[in-house]
């Protein structure tokens, strides 16, 4: 099947072609480690890990890198403030090291959580500073680099096009808008490669240009070089990042390879807490820790998520994690039908030539389809919430279990759902009080019936009572 993707260097939505047949090649932005990633944050690895499964569903080998940003990540994107890793360091009184890898430790906790994937490849910055200082020499003796007493600026008038990403005009980076104006610049939106480092610093390494550290947008065009060549097929990140990040990573690798650095650009949008966007000093901030500690599947936050397109900006509310976590558990309720349906091919042959029999093999088809343009997960949502209303009152000998287990287990694949491992069957014990509870029923003893029903209740299972017989759930 096709696939189509927006692509935010040429504003079209494309169709998919990887440069090579065999792999895709795609880098994502990663966190900087200085703090507790928030769920704004969360939201541009589950987007990336959708669409690596996306890919890798329609038959793709996927070659994803992912980097720890732990140096040269300043407060501003104009090369000035602080290193934010020096900034928590000081603040919290430990070694910027330290406060590396207990975040990055956070960090992973929270992708497990949300049955992310690992990338192919994680790698930190502060294990690539040789291949960023080597790719700075390279773009210096190219003459896209010069030096001043506060390091090595790319000249952005050697590019034909600057910048190249976002269309902006460079009179929104004036000196006196937006950018602290260095006069040792040649430009004002020149962008540092390499930073001198003060006598106070903490992260610095020997160079040719004393002891110094890599600027922020070196280290992805560096590490990306490393462990996907020249060019290669995507590259992911959030909206904050098209302006000067992502520009700038374009302009200093295009500059040192003469091509083109990435062929596709997918970034996903922003998400406000309550309408309104996320920050310390508003008090709102909200992580992954937060939500699980008010009771909710990390699985919930992830569906909430999905109800958005990726270039659509969000909103969070605890409500709508409420309704998220109600579609959840109903969704799981479908899920666990599988064990309570008959489970043999033959069985399933015969439903096909019934007419009243249900069979869920033709959803499989359109969630893929839905999910091939352009991850339309609003889409796909509404379509898992169509296929599994055929199964509303219909007996379970009626049920097609092969095409349910098939479904289920797709959307596992591609969403990462976890649907099935969350509904596990019940023990043969527990099967034996239902079927005790139908005959107790039967027989018109409704004490017995309640007593049984009770003790389900207190093993986690509820029972419903249908025309078609008794069906249980998780509760």
């Amino acid at each position: 099947m096709e696939i189509y993707l927006y692509n935010t260097l040429t504003h079209e939505k494309e169709k998919f072609k990887p440069i090579n047949p065999n792999e895709v090649k795609m880098y994502s932005c990663g966190p900087t480690v200085y703090s507790y990633a928030h769920i704004g944050n969360m939201r541009a690895y589950i987007f990336a890990d959708t669409l690596k499964r996306m890919l890798e569903y329609n038959g793709l080998k996927v070659n994803h890198v992912m980097n720890i940003t732990d140096v040269g990540h300043l407060t501003s994107d104009a090369d000035t403030g602080e290193d934010k890793m020096e900034k928590a360091a000081r603040s919290e009184g430990r070694d910027p090291y330290e406060i590396a890898a207990y975040y990055t430790k956070y960090f992973m906790d929270d992708i497990k959580s949300l049955n992310i994937e690992m990338p192919t490849t994680i790698t930190k910055a502060t294990d690539n500073i040789t291949q960023m200082e080597e790719m700075v020499k390279e773009i210096v003796d190219n003459g896209y680099g010069y030096e001043t007493s506060k390091g090595i600026y790319f000249d952005i008038t050697k590019l034909e096009k600057y910048p190249v990403l976002s269309n902006n005009k460079l009179s929104g980076q004036e000196a006196g808008a937006r950018i602290e104006v260095d006069p040792e610049k040649r430009n004002p939106a020149d962008f540092a490669l390499w930073i001198k480092a003060p006598k106070e610093h903490l992260m610095k390494w020997e160079s040719p240009w004393g002891l110094s550290y890599p600027g922020w947008h070196i280290e992805c065009s560096a590490m990306s070089k490393r462990f996907l060549g020249e060019n290669f097929d995507i590259h992911t990140g959030g909206v904050d990042h098209i302006p000067v990040h992502h520009t700038n990573e374009i302009a200093q690798s295009e500059s040192l390879t003469g091509k083109q650095f990435s062929q596709i650009w997918l970034h996903n949008n922003h998400i406000k807490v309550d309408g309104r966007k996320m920050s310390k000093s508003l008090g709102n901030i909200i992580t992954l820790e937060d939500i699980i500690s008010r009771g909710f599947s990390p699985m919930a936050f992830k569906l909430a998520i999905l109800s958005k397109h990726y270039q659509t900006e969000g909103n969070f509310t605890w409500e709508i994690l409420e309704a998220a976590q109600a579609r959840l558990n109903h969704w799981r309720d479908y899920a666990v039908l599988r064990h309570q349906t008959h489970d043999t091919l033959e069985d399933d042959d015969d439903k096909d030539e019934q007419d009243d029999s249900v069979s869920l093999l033709a959803g499989r088809q359109a969630l893929v389809e839905k999910l091939n343009d352009d991850l339309d997960t609003p889409g796909a949502l509404a379509l898992i919430d169509e296929v599994f209303s055929k199964l509303d009152h219909t007996p379970l000998d009626k049920i097609h279990r092969q095409s349910l287990v098939q479904f289920i287990d797709e959307i596992d694949e591609i969403l990462g759902l976890d649907l099935a491992e969350s509904t596990p069957d019940i023990t043969d014990d527990l099967k034996r009080l239902i079927i005790q509870r139908r005959q107790a029923r039967a027989e018109k003893n409704w004490e017995e019936s309640d007593r049984i029903r009770d003790e389900l209740l207190q093993a986690g299972v509820a029972v419903r009572d249908t025309p078609s017989g008794s069906i249980w759930t998780w509760k």
